[in-house]
């Protein structure tokens, strides 16, 4: 009986919540401060005190933050760096999630790079994880993980789907140790894809995008249970993808508008 219950939970995780659907309130757009353009704002960006940093697979710009001019780029080999989806400033690394999407079996990696030379520094293979690597973040001492899943006609393993998106706390060797999943209603925004993008705010809050609705969902860890609250919805100038807080100023958000090739900086209004 025990066995045939835990199958039932593996298998429907978007389902366990058996409560009547409940969306967020909707807050007041993001105000666009800042639009550059980049050639490389394909999948993410990242920005510390005086540069923005433009993702795409295998390849990253460096800019000033001030006059939106690039001053370096680092360009790596596409068969070892397929899909470089988002880093995160650690220091004075850039510390990116990278995975074989869309190849299965899914398999991820964490990429490290010196932010002032530009240069590749060291490569973490994780053990195999459910889903595909698309951000990470350092929280204190642990790291926070999305895992994204697909359906096969996008890129995932059969059997699975979006709803089996997975954020997971990890230890400093990138163990695990902690899983929460996403409610129903807000896994439906994301369908039929995943979390492209996410990055704790100061205010304690996990703030999350899908790939395409340009929206940003604030989200937090539950009292109790495996399922994140979702908070608030704030609508944004750019469609999903990996995102990142300004280090100074505050409430200020960096995104990518993929299609036009812009990284945009935002003002998001406060979540109480």
């Amino acid at each position: 009986m025990l066995i045939a219950s835990l199958m039932l939970l593996a298998a429907a995780p978007g389902g366990q919540d058996a409560s009547p659907p409940r969306e967020a309130p909707m807050l007041a757009p993001a105000e666009v401060t800042a639009r550059w353009p980049a050639e490389e704002a394909k999948q993410g960006v990242v920005a510390d005190v005086r540069h923005f940093y433009a993702i795409s697979n295998n390849l990253i710009g460096k800019y000033d933050k001030a006059t939106g001019k690039r001053v370096a780029r680092w360009e790596g080999d596409r068969r070892l760096y397929p899909h470089m989806n988002s880093c995160v400033i650690d220091g004075t690394m850039l510390v990116c999630a990278a995975s074989n999407y869309p190849a299965v079996p899914m398999a991820s990696a964490v990429e490290f790079f010196d932010t002032r030379t530009m240069r590749h520094v060291k490569s973490v293979a994780l053990a195999p994880f459910p889903g595909s690597l698309t951000w990470i973040e350092r929280k204190g001492d642990k790291w926070w993980a999305m895992f994204a899943n697909y359906p096969a006609d996008h890129g995932g393993e059969g059997g699975r789907d979006h709803r089996w998106t997975v954020l997971m706390e990890l230890d400093g060797q990138f163990q695990p140790l902690r899983s929460w999943h996403f409610p129903p209603e807000l896994l439906a925004r994301f369908a039929p894809m995943s979390s492209s993008g996410g990055s704790w705010g100061k205010d304690g809050l996990l703030y999350v995008t899908g790939h395409d609705r340009p929206e940003l969902y604030a989200v937090r860890l539950p009292e109790a249970g495996t399922l994140l609250e979702w908070v608030a919805t704030v609508p944004i100038p750019t469609n999903g993808q990996a995102v990142t807080w300004d280090p100074v100023q505050p409430r200020t958000l960096w995104s990518i508008e993929r299609k036009a090739r812009e990284v945009v900086a935002s003002r998001i209004p406060a979540v109480r």
